[in-house]
């Protein structure tokens, strides 16, 4: 399989319009790396394997494992409430303000407004002028009650780490995890990227218009590594290189409720899954135009990472991984969701409406001839980065609905489900957004 993967890479990113790829994986005690096509298609300059990629949010398991570190030295407790490390901490809703404890962060359980996406500048007091601007974020739901993916909540969490060490989070990460592990392909802030061969991110067939995030959401987002070194993070948490227990990130914290993205289950940082009988722990990221995907299986010690630069980035990590485990371990990569072959007969008049959060507004809509459209879009900061995107949205059953993102192939996900208070929620893109009008 190894002398054949470097082959099959350069095949896959070509069927899935990727510009470029690396693929690192560790398997019965022996790393393999791969790399094909360009890190920049306006320069041409090759892929290799020690090329930087942004690893997007699979950063936020190295600022869980971080807080992890935190909680093993005795310095808080997973139950901790964020006031009690930052007095000075605030969200929109007094109640969530005083409860929302470091394990709704990391589980994002917390149910505040995830997506906000501001520069609070370059400066080393960055995540914390974002924290302060944390302010007047509203929940998406009730403290607790269900799961929906928070950026904010990581950024949070970084600041905790800052006023735990007294240091940057960007050196609280080189300290607790890059020197330890000794990776020398692992940087947050672009003069250090630049030292090294760095992938370019591409949409719609171009190079972006910007290279990456705002500094302020390093904590939640702004790892660049090859990913030799993210197996090797990955690899830490199945020894004790990082954690004297590991595994208690492993721990299912809450259900998730659309498991056809990304996985069943929340751990601390990690998404749980189950393939073939086997635990699977993993984590992705997508930046603009970059993504990652890293997957890491107890049972039977295999990591894998890898990385692309633009085009059907999501579709071709699954089919890499589809193809490697099955090659590695025998295991099966759940299929992503299907259209039925008779169409659903639901009465699809009570979704209609605007569900909308911090950085997305999404609206279903039924046509004249009883199809359903989906649009969304994205609002605040990164509106001019993604122009809204319209869809058919097609019932499965009662909760699940199924549609194509504009330009790539595999169905996506969209679950409706309901709290106790009657609520409407939309689950997709691991978000749950309340029905608003």
């Amino acid at each position: 399989m190894a002398g054949a993967m470097g082959q099959r890479l350069a095949e896959l990113i070509a069927e899935y319009e990727v510009p470029g790829s690396a693929l690192a994986y560790w398997h019965q005690d022996e790393l393999h790396e791969f790399a094909a096509g360009t890190l920049n298609a306006d320069t041409g300059v090759d892929a290799t394997t020690d090329a930087l990629y942004q690893i997007g949010s699979v950063t936020k398991v190295w600022t869980a494992t971080l807080i992890m570190q935190q909680v093993e030295q005795g310095r808080l407790t997973l139950d901790t409430p964020v006031i009690e490390v930052l007095p000075e901490f605030k969200v929109a809703d007094p109640e969530a303000t005083k409860k929302v404890t470091i394990r709704h962060l990391l589980s994002h359980t917390s149910g505040i407004d995830g997506d906000q996406f501001i520069d609070t500048g370059r400066g080393d007091d960055c995540v914390e002028k974002y924290v302060a601007a944390c302010a007047t974020l509203a929940q998406n739901h009730p403290l607790g009650v269900t799961q929906s993916y928070c950026n904010s909540g990581f950024v949070i969490a970084g600041r905790v780490l800052e006023r735990l060490t007294g240091k940057r989070w960007d050196d609280v990460l080189r300290e607790g995890i890059c020197e330890p592990l000794g990776l020398t392909h692992t940087w947050t802030l672009p003069e250090d990227v630049l030292r090294f061969r760095a992938a370019m991110g591409h949409e719609g067939g171009k190079t972006a218009p910007v290279w990456g995030l705002m500094r302020s959401m390093g904590p939640a987002g702004l790892i660049c590594a090859r990913p030799a070194d993210v197996v090797d993070f990955g690899r830490a948490h199945l020894e004790s290189g990082l954690l004297k227990d590991p595994s208690a990130m492993w721990e299912p914290q809450v259900d998730i409720p659309n498991p056809y993205t990304l996985g069943k289950q929340w751990g601390i940082g990690w998404i749980i899954d189950e393939w073939s009988g086997h635990k699977v722990i993993s984590h992705g990221g997508n930046t603009i135009g970059q993504h990652a995907m890293l997957w890491v299986v107890p049972g039977t010690g295999t990591v894998v990472c890898v990385t692309a630069n633009g085009g059907q980035s999501g579709a071709f990590t699954r089919a890499v991984a589809t193809e490697l485990f099955a090659e590695l371990d025998g295991l099966t990569v759940p299929p992503t969701p299907s259209l039925p072959e008779t169409p659903a007969d639901v009465d699809v008049a009570p979704y209609a409406g605007v569900y909308e959060r911090a950085g997305a507004r999404i609206t279903v809509s039924v046509l004249d001839d009883g199809k359903v459209r989906l649009r969304f879009e994205a609002t605040g900061e990164l509106a001019a980065l993604h122009p809204p995107e319209e869809s058919d949205f097609i019932p499965v059953d009662e909760n699940l609905f199924l549609f194509q993102a504009p330009g790539t192939r595999d169905w996506m996900a969209a679950v409706f489900f309901e709290l106790a208070d009657g609520t409407r929620y939309v689950h997709l893109g691991a978000r749950a957004t309340p029905k608003v009008s």
